[in-house]
């Protein structure tokens, strides 16, 4: 294998490819990069087992070939050599880079052991912009649960009907956000990995372009912008989120999403470090005041607000709430409760295509 690249352009689709090297694993081969020459030009494959990502490389390709380099190593070894032109090569001491006037050398493993990848999923397509699909992922997965407890809670429900809704939870909140789809073959759910969606949204160009997701036994394939991503779903059964979201409320207030969110920041920063992590919303017809308690200090707010139904007090996780009002858009926000220990629901006061649920904390002073 032989040839030569823009030291840039290899730097970063190394970056992007080296987010599907395992980390921490028993298989070393799963912690490289396939680097496969051919007459079409190089491409750069790596996988966790779970996640796959694929990035095309435009090089002049003098001999064909295919080798496997540390994905870390190379990653970080090409990020340093950005303004070269480089030589790539194998040779009897592993893979050569030659730059400059200098030559330098890199361990690999065999080609034939890197697991054989299904590139070529496509029984079931589906249509979107770009813009929206990276609107609709980057609202709902930061709900995604973050341990192994209950798996398939670590993704993001996306069902496929006449728009695509996107639910994700992870047993103290959830978001629900919906999306236009442009076209589709098909109907039906799927259950993907929250970080699958995190890397397909980073590497998505920002422009109004579409994006095609194929399905197909249990995997999901994007292409585009030279780069494919392909993933593993999660197979069982998601919460139904009928089950969770209250259709029925006794106290609706409407306020500022911008000053609720600020005195929220204000009250969250003398919590830091505090496990509970919580603020409270004192809820009358005279507004909304803001409290937290913590060793560092107090934080008490009033916020001017539209109130409807019950007073109340009731108290939650800030950062929850938080996340949920920086998802929201419009300048005013509306939120449901059903007294100070069910779950709340917020959503913008005009546009209904996100809706978020938080659970509250029982306030032991």
């Amino acid at each position: 294998m032989k040839f030569i690249c823009d030291g840039l352009t290899l730097s970063e689709a190394v970056m992007k490819v080296s987010k599907a090297c395992a980390v921490r694993t028993t298989a070393p081969i799963l912690e490289c990069i396939l680097v496969r020459a051919t007459v079409d030009g190089v491409s750069l494959l790596a996988t966790d087992g779970e996640l796959s990502i694929r990035k095309e490389l435009s090089a002049e390709v003098m001999e064909e070939g295919e080798i496997c380099v540390p994905g870390k190593l190379f990653a970080d070894f090409s990020s340093k050599l950005t303004g070269e032109e480089i030589a790539i090569a194998t040779g009897e001491k592993g893979v050569e880079l030659k730059y400059r006037d200098s030559v330098s050398y890199m361990q690999v493993l065999p080609a034939e052991d890197f697991p054989n990848i299904n590139l070529e999923i496509g029984e079931n397509s589906f249509v979107m912009k770009r813009s929206e699909f990276k609107r609709i992922v980057s609202r709902t997965v930061f709900c995604c649960a973050q341990d192994d407890s209950r798996p398939i809670l670590k993704g993001c429900l996306m069902h496929f009907d006449r728009d695509l809704e996107v639910v994700a939870l992870d047993g103290y909140r959830l978001a629900l956000s919906r999306a236009e789809i442009v076209s589709k073959s098909a109907e039906g759910s799927i259950v993907v990995p929250a970080r699958t969606l995190t890397e397909l949204v980073r590497s998505l160009s920002d422009d109004e372009g579409e994006i095609i997701l194929f399905t197909q036994g249990g995997m999901l394939l994007v292409s585009g912008d030279g780069m494919t991503i392909v993933s593993r779903l999660y197979q069982g059964d998601f919460i139904k989120k009928e089950n969770v979201i209250p259709t029925f409320f006794t106290t609706t207030v409407t306020l500022s999403r911008a000053e609720l969110a600020a005195s929220a920041e204000r009250a969250n920063i003398l919590n830091r470090g505090d496990k509970n992590n919580l603020v409270t919303l004192d809820i009358s017809q005279s507004g909304v005041r803001v409290t937290s308690v913590s060793d560092y200090g107090n934080v008490a707010e009033v916020i001017p607000a539209s109130v409807e139904g019950k007073d109340l007090s009731i108290s939650m996780n800030a950062k929850f709430l938080l996340e949920a009002l920086k998802a929201l858009e419009e300048e005013e926000v509306v939120i449901n409760f059903n007294g100070p220990v069910s779950p709340f629901v917020l959503q913008n006061k005009e546009e209904k295509t996100s809706l978020y649920l938080i659970l509250p904390v029982r306030n032991a002073s």
